[in-house]
């Protein structure tokens, strides 16, 4: 006689095996039911719990067929004993991502005003940038905005976040910011005469950023003020050594330059 298995589900109604993969801190998995997406900080009894990019924490129970991982359903399982405790942070505090490749670039970009703040944003955001796929590009002046947008013409899937220099209510600056500023452009100003100021006075060991007088130009006299040389490349460089990470900057740049991040990768 033949025998039959208890279980008469037809072979073609069974669901098929998906891969267990350990949830290491700092794998990127999305939860389908919800679409939340996120980076495992931690995995316990049965739960673990996603970081988004902005930092929002999420629990969810590790079911089976529970998750996707670069688009395909996986089991997550508990990772085996000796495993780092914490996920490593990229320099902009986002949880960094082990082996991720570079995003290809999207339509849409960031313009920063200026080389210095362009070379503070690549360093402590660059590597979330380039897993996000935006482009930084240098903007020299704010005179040049108009034909920038004019040119790159924003729209739905390719948005525009410009960061400029000490953007003050009623100003040339201002007025201009304002001509260019759309549903798909986004022009944010920090308040800070220079980048300089941006970054907290006891990351350089310095009490404070000294007041300069009107009429005098700004670099150099600070540079005077706190007996450095009169050079203000070099002074850059030194400013910029003491930077390593999103704690060494002013909260009113992280705020802008957050904002222009998620303004440009929004859906």
């Amino acid at each position: 006689m033949r025998q039959y298995s208890a279980d008469l589900t037809p072979p073609w109604k069974k669901p098929k095996p998906v891969p267990e993969v350990a949830a290491e801190p700092g794998l990127v998995v999305e939860e389908p039911g919800t679409g939340f997406c996120g980076a495992v900080i931690r995995c316990e009894a049965g739960t673990v719990t996603l970081e988004d990019r902005f930092g929002k924490h999420r629990v969810f129970p590790m079911e089976p067929r529970g998750f996707l991982l670069e688009g395909r359903v996986v089991t997550l399982v508990r990772p085996a004993p000796g495993g780092p405790a914490r996920p490593a942070r990229t320099a902009s505090g986002s949880v960094a991502v082990p082996g991720a490749r570079a995003r290809v670039a999207r339509a849409g970009r960031i313009y920063v005003e200026g080389r210095h703040d362009a070379e503070l944003v690549e360093k402590v955001w660059g590597d979330d940038l380039r897993i996000e796929g935006v482009v930084v590009e240098y903007l020299e002046g704010v005179d040049d905005l108009p034909s920038i947008v004019s040119e790159f013409a924003p729209g739905p899937d390719a948005r525009l976040g410009v960061l400029v220099d000490h953007l003050v209510p009623g100003s040339k600056e201002w007025r201009i910011a304002q001509s260019v500023t759309s549903e798909h452009a986004l022009v944010v100003g920090h308040p800070y005469i220079d980048i300089w100021e941006a970054v907290k006075p006891s990351s350089l060991g310095i009490e404070a950023w000294p007041r300069i007088p009107r009429g005098q130009d700004w670099k150099t006299g600070v540079c005077r003020a706190l007996g450095w040389p009169e050079n203000t490349g070099a002074a850059w460089q030194r400013i910029l050594s003491g930077v390593h990470s999103y704690k060494d900057l002013e909260p009113e740049l992280l705020g802008r330059v957050e904002e222009l991040i998620d303004f440009v990768t929004a859906p």
